[in-house]
């Protein structure tokens, strides 16, 4: 097979792609890319599948995670309602080469005719092109992932019989889990895990050549579900998530000392638990040492009371308004007055030395306010959450670049310094904002702890102690987590962002000027704890 280069990089392709690199890192405190060598080099054709939750907000963080080097261009494709329209972002979507496609949903479930895009993007895979497709079809607000169209897998069929004359042409598809731990919130994570692609050439898979049996295309299809599923938290519902993450937290509560990645995967062991023993068992005899039916049913109804149970804890960890870790670390009252005094102190502190810079950022926090609150009022929670983030990016581009303007104006004369002034002003702002908040939140916290009392909290921790114990019953006993979570997941994996390794390394990155040292991967730029997701109905 000859080498392909690949279709040549629009200058606008390249600056979207710098753009939106510089929004997302300031929008999302850490964005940890997994497994990017396992990406097909430019030249070979390539289609990119990612699960489809945060709507446009997807495919820039596709487009920036996939490192140039790799790949020059990754071609997206997006809902044909988006195109022609006089805003930003269906500018934004047009500039990329972005490629429509028609949904039955956006034009009243009548038929619609993609041919023309499915060329398209045939000819481009046929010149070594990378492709994104969502395969749900869909973005919505669910903790879901919807069933996957067949549309991959046809497309793969497509290129592999146009090219069956030549049985050494490869298309890879490469399969991709996103995973936000509050996708609509402002400074929080988010994890892109890369799996190996699968390879397919009219030599080895002469079951996907024209005519094709479409149970064929079923099974690839039901492969990338697979995939995709391996690597997030797809759950019925957000109660499973929420109790999956508690009991993450009571079994390894490490915060970022915990990589992202295994951090996501160890709630995501827990959220499987849950999911299995709340669905119905398919009956198999048993024979050798498998568990008979009575055996499983048992255990089933012992992880879902547990679920039950780690829900109601949560619950009046919620009415309190305090963590789990408050529990697990019982403080006497001097050492909170003690720790209350500091806190406020240094919250009040960083406030003040914020506060020139947050003058800037404050027409750019009113303009995404006002814009995401008018929006929410268009539709349903599962609607119009799944836009969030991508209103709040649009916006604030906007926003920033008519900010930055106005002070170069303002200051015209000395233009050349509040040229570079201005931003790092409000990076540092934005960095000393994140440390008030969470000082403020600890504050707030301890403060309720007086305010419950210490019986209430002893109650609290002997009702925590029995949950613990039958957490890490099920993590080590069941599931077959490490049976010292706290050694092992601070030893295990690499150098990642926003992650930190001992102690040292913690006191160090709290005074770092790139990011802040965070302590738990859940936490977003409230002054609140956030654990709840808005409510599913």
């Amino acid at each position: 097979m000859p080498a392909l280069k690949g279709t040549s990089t629009p200058w606008s392709y390249l600056f979207i792609r710098f753009l939106f690199k510089f929004v997302l890192k300031i929008f999302y405190g850490t964005i940890v890319v997994e497994n990017a060598d396992l990406i097909p080099p430019r030249g070979t054709p390539c289609i990119v599948c990612a699960n489809h939750s945060n709507s446009l907000t997807d495919a820039l963080l596709l487009v920036t995670s996939i490192p140039s080097k790799k790949r020059n261009m990754l071609r997206l494709t997006a809902k044909s309602t988006q195109f022609g329209r006089k805003t930003f972002t269906s500018w934004l979507i047009e500039s990329a080469g972005t490629v429509p496609i028609k949904r039955r949903r956006d034009f009243e479930n009548n038929a619609v005719d993609n041919s023309n895009a499915m060329q398209y993007l045939m000819e481009a895979l046929e010149l070594g092109d990378a492709v994104c497709l969502f395969p749900e079809g869909m973005s919505r607000y669910h903790p879901t992932i919807a069933p996957l169209k067949t549309g991959v897998a046809r497309l793969v069929s497509d290129v592999l019989s146009r090219n069956r004359h030549n049985p050494d042409f490869e298309i890879d598809v490469l399969t991709c889990s996103i995973t936000y731990m509050h996708r609509q919130h402002f400074r929080s994570d988010v994890l892109v895990t890369f799996h190996p692609p699968m390879k397919f050439t009219p030599k080895d898979n002469p079951e996907l050549l024209a005519p094709v049996n479409y149970d064929e295309i079923r099974m690839l299809t039901a492969k990338m579900q697979q995939q995709i599923s391996s690597g997030t938290l797809d759950a019925p519902s957000w109660r499973l998530i929420r109790i999956a993450k508690l009991a993450a937290r009571m079994y390894a509560p490490l915060g970022t000392t915990m990589s992202l990645g295994d951090y996501v995967r160890v709630v995501r062991t827990f959220l499987e638990a849950f999911k299995l023993a709340e669905s119905p068992r398919v009956e198999s005899s048993s024979d050798g040492e498998a568990p008979s039916p009575e055996q499983l049913l048992r255990e089933d109804q012992k992880i879902v009371q547990l679920g039950i149970d780690l829900k109601e804890y949560q619950d009046q960890l919620s009415r309190w308004g305090i963590k789990d870790d408050r529990i697990r670390r019982p403080l006497s009252r001097p050492v909170i007055l003690y720790r209350i005094c500091v806190r406020l102190v240094w919250s009040l502190f960083l406030f003040t030395i914020s506060l020139p810079g947050l003058l800037l950022w404050l027409p750019i926090f009113a303009t995404t306010f006002i814009a995401v609150h008018q929006f929410k009022r268009t539709g349903p929670v599962w609607d119009t959450y799944d836009e969030i983030a991508q209103y709040k990016l649009t916006y604030g581009l906007v926003s920033f670049v008519c900010t930055y303007t106005v002070a170069l104006l303002a200051t015209f004369p000395v233009a050349f310094l509040t040229a570079p002034l201005v931003p790092a002003a409000m990076w540092m702002s934005l960095r000393w904002l994140e440390d008030a908040v969470s000082a403020f939140r600890a504050f707030n916290s301890l403060a309720r702890l007086l305010w419950i009392g210490q019986p209430a909290l002893r109650r609290m921790r002997a009702r925590r102690e029995a949950l613990y114990r039958r957490v890490v019953e099920l993590a080590v006993g069941t599931l077959g987590l490490p049976d010292e979570p706290e050694r092992y997941f601070a030893e295990a994996g690499g150098r990642q962002k926003g992650r930190v390794r001992g102690r040292w390394a913690s006191k160090a990155k709290y005074f770092s000027v790139r990011r802040r040292r965070k302590r738990d991967w859940n936490e977003t730029l409230r002054l609140y704890d956030q654990v709840d997701y808005p409510d599913e109905e």
